[in-house]
């Protein structure tokens, strides 16, 4: 059955203008005001805008926001991560995911890429929130041995989905797994045809000892594995050189940038220049709540945007390059035909206040969203065609 949805009067492209949505893509933009649709959402006074993809968090770790701070990362993991999550069960981890989502929503994110435990939960709540999601378990070198079963479970979620929700494979790091244990997960993951996602290069002190025990950088040490491929999604690469950005743009592999996180466990800064001229595809997260310490995207851009400037390159990462990495590129990272608003492609958008005191004067739309405005100007949130979240309301559809 066709479902339309008529958004009148929003602010694109310098005018207002009407836009139909028809079985969650774009239909037609520039539409008369009397098109028939199944539903209107009048957006007098507000912009249309790409919404969110946040390529890499825990959700779960909701449950953990404001409990270690103001430490590096090695000793905030393995003196108070993982003592707290081993104590976590399955309905803690629940119970933190409808958090995480929740407040995603509010924020303007439709889709976000996990890692965590017992992810089933999580996908599930993600599905029942119309929300796009790729669950990753993870699996260290002590438990890959579990990775059969789930294995099994994924097969059997991903056959079924409707492709909005996905079980993906998440091989913690480098230092958590051997190399057995690393090309066993890849492995099953591309057996299956699901994805991967793990944690590269996110300190100086994991690149020196993976020297010191291969001869080789982290990300030279995954392609002599035969890890790197265009299904693995490679959280924070903080520590890169060009060299390997060159390489991970030839295997296909997307980068998950964390700016706030990789600033507050004072990891580094993320070699901007070098990543943006080796082509790489850069995509923005958040990181968990626990190292961030929200979820909120767009934040994440402004602060992405400033960390660039600060050796003085004021010209590497401009505003409506961090909105791709936030928007188009994460859509991308998806496999979905979206992130920009446009005939034809995913209707997954935001419509957002433009009569807020921090929109005002306007002289670039998107300079305002990325530097001036708050997530809280953000009044709906659309999701494949489908409004999943509403100020107004305070609820999702």
């Amino acid at each position: 059955m066709i479902q339309t949805t008529l958004i009148n009067g929003a602010w694109l492209d310098g005018r207002r203008q009407n836009i139909l949505i028809e079985n969650g893509r774009f239909k037609s933009i520039g539409v008369p005001d009397d098109t028939g649709a199944d539903k209107r959402i009048d957006a007098e006074g507000m912009a249309i805008m790409p919404a969110f993809y946040n390529t890499h968090t825990h959700s779960p770790m909701n449950l953990l926001r404001g409990y270690a701070d103001d430490m590096p990362l090695k000793r905030w993991l393995n003196e108070y991560i993982w003592p707290f999550e081993a104590k976590m069960t399955p309905e803690d981890m629940v119970s933190g995911s409808r958090m995480a989502m929740d407040e995603m929503m509010r924020t303007g994110t439709v889709g976000f890429y996990d890692m965590y435990f017992h992810v089933d939960g999580t996908a599930r709540l993600a599905a029942k929130a119309g929300m796009r999601a790729i669950v990753a378990e993870t699996f260290f070198s002590h438990n890959i041995g579990s990775i059969d079963d789930y294995a099994d479970t994924m097969r059997g979620w991903n056959s079924q989905t409707d492709g909005k929700t996905l079980l993906a494979v998440g091989p913690h790091a480098i230092y958590t797994n051997d190399a057995e244990s690393l090309k066993k997960a890849a492995g099953i993951a591309r057996d299956l045809g699901s994805l991967i996602t793990i944690h590269i290069s996110e300190t100086k002190e994991e690149v020196d000892n993976c020297l010191k025990a291969t001869g080789m950088t982290p990300v030279n040490y995954l392609d002599s594995l035969g890890f790197l491929g265009p299904d693995v999604m490679a959280a924070h690469c903080v520590w890169l050189n060009r060299q390997e950005l060159d390489l991970m743009a030839e295997r296909g592999v997307t980068i998950a940038h964390c700016p706030c996180s990789n600033m507050k466990l004072g990891s580094g800064r993320f070699p901007y220049r070098e990543a943006i001229a080796s082509g790489v595809r850069i995509t923005l997260a958040t990181d968990g709540c626990a190292s961030n310490n929200n979820l909120d995207m767009r934040e994440e851009m402004k602060f992405a945007a400033l960390l660039s400037k600060v050796d003085g390159d004021v010209e590497c990462l401009p505003a409506g390059m961090v909105l791709e990495w936030a928007t188009r590129n994460g859509a991308e990272a998806f496999g979905i035909d979206g992130g920009v608003i446009a005939e034809g492609k995913a209707a997954d958008c935001l419509l957002i206040d433009m009569n807020d005191f921090r929109m005002q004067p306007c002289h670039n739309l998107i300079a305002n969203w990325v530097y001036a405005a708050s997530s809280d100007i953000i009044n709906t949130v659309i999701c494949d065609g489908r409004v999943i979240f509403n100020r107004q309301r305070q609820c999702t559809e």
